[in-house]
């Protein structure tokens, strides 16, 4: 685990709170950070009139308990339950609404004792890859080669009172949003120009009708 990290804002944050996010994010309510400055500063760039990099420390004498859900493991359907169980995903279709409940039900792992998430970043082109998949429009396949195309990288969720005693605020740095935020659109565009091509070039896979029908368990072999 890195002992710097970053978060992008329209405010300098001197001293994040649990309680201080929103509810409906990627992995739930609590603080999201990246180890990645620039990435950081892409992010602060969001349709804010300012923007700005906090960093953070970690105390070095606090041992924090860490699931990176893109690791050992962990799988994409563990991922996407997580994503689906937190963020809102509404569809007027029955097939899809039972996708997502047998998603949740089978593949969402207890995160509950761990201080720090960390997993793919699901900003709203990602998000628009995992509702392609739960709509039945990509595969499995699919789905797991545009998450390692996008080039969107980790992000690292604080959940745990634990975690916020242990983050130190160092500083916070200015970001100009006219470099910046050409960045940030840019990215996003190539995350969203490489899914384009990866669903016109595959039509064979597993669906996410097929885990439904096939019961697939979290232990299926062929998840691994």
């Amino acid at each position: 685990m890195e002992n710097v990290l970053f978060h992008g804002s329209d405010k300098i944050i001197d001293h994040p709170s649990l309680d201080g996010g929103r509810a409906h994010n990627d992995f739930g309510q609590g603080f999201y950070c990246t180890p990645s400055l620039e990435l950081a500063r892409e992010w602060a760039c969001r349709d804010r009139e300012t923007a700005f990099v906090n960093h953070y420390s970690f105390e070095p004498s606090v041992q924090l308990k860490v699931c990176k859900l893109s690791g050992a493991g962990y799988h994409t359907l563990n991922w996407l339950a997580v994503l689906m169980s937190n963020r809102v995903f509404e569809t007027r279709h029955p097939a899809p609404r039972e996708i997502k409940a047998y998603i949740i039900n089978e593949f969402l792992p207890d995160l509950s004792s761990y201080d720090i998430i960390r997993g793919y970043r699901a900003d709203d082109s990602y998000f628009d890859i995992a509702e392609s998949f739960i709509s039945g429009y990509i595969s499995l396949e699919m789905l797991e080669r545009a998450l390692r195309l996008g080039n969107l990288g980790e992000q690292v969720f604080l959940q745990s009172q634990k975690a916020f005693d242990a983050l130190v605020f160092t500083t916070a740095e200015y970001v100009d949003k006219s470099i910046y935020g050409p960045r940030r659109i840019a990215r996003d565009r190539e995350a969203r120009e490489s899914f384009r091509k990866i669903k016109s070039s595959v039509t064979e896979g597993v669906f996410a009708l097929d885990i439904l029908r096939n019961k697939w368990r979290n232990d299926d072999v062929r998840l691994r």
